[in-house]
């Protein structure tokens, strides 16, 4: 291969790579509850939800990601000119094990609704720190790293500061919606009514 081949070669690597699919996968785990009253249904969720922390919660969405990445030598420097998400989004939500009574069943169909809702917001923040971790890393150039090693720590930094922004992102939004009064403190008391 020329130089000049390589050289455009390695120009249209970031170019190519900024197409990378964010979007990820998304699996949807059900945990049964049962009852035939909402309030019923509510103590099975407080029984059988996901367990985050030492508490259960509704629902729950958590994240794998890894990624493939290509670094490339130039002179003494080196810079990932590439990286490929592989991002799988898990959703944990509750689904009665049985046939509710028609009025528990619209008020559920409400209630699972805004609950799927709020952790699609959990999914995009997920999302969005995904993307962020591609824009500050690819093309990343570490001088003096010939072998790159080097990048490959100094690219933690970048890493570390997106995931810190994600779980405060993350912490305020819970925070406002589990609130009394906010949005699921309304959903858990219109199902229970």
């Amino acid at each position: 291969m020329t130089k000049r081949l390589g050289l455009i070669l390695l120009l249209l690597l970031p170019a190519l790579s900024a197409q990378a699919d964010i979007r990820g996968k998304e699996v949807v785990n059900a945990y049964a509850v049962s009852g035939a009253t909402g309030r019923a249904l509510y103590a099975s969720i407080g029984e059988r939800g996901p367990k985050v922390g030492v508490a259960r919660a509704i629902a729950h969405t958590t994240f794998d990601l890894k990624w493939g990445r290509d670094y490339v030598r130039e002179g003494t420097a080196c810079v990932l000119a590439a990286a490929r998400p592989f991002l799988t989004i898990t959703y944990t939500l509750p689904q009665p094990s049985g046939n509710l009574p028609p009025a528990v069943a619209a008020r559920w169909r409400v209630f699972i609704a805004g609950i799927r809702a709020h952790e699609a917001v959990h999914g995009e923040y997920i999302r969005a720190m995904a993307q962020e971790i591609y824009d500050t890393t690819v093309g990343f150039r570490q001088e003096n790293d010939p072998g790159c090693k080097a990048i490959r720590q100094s690219i933690q930094t970048p890493l570390k500061q997106a995931y810190a922004r994600y779980k405060a992102r993350n912490r305020a939004f819970e925070e406002a919606e589990m609130a009394r009064n906010g949005p699921i403190h309304h959903l858990i008391l219109d199902l229970i009514q």
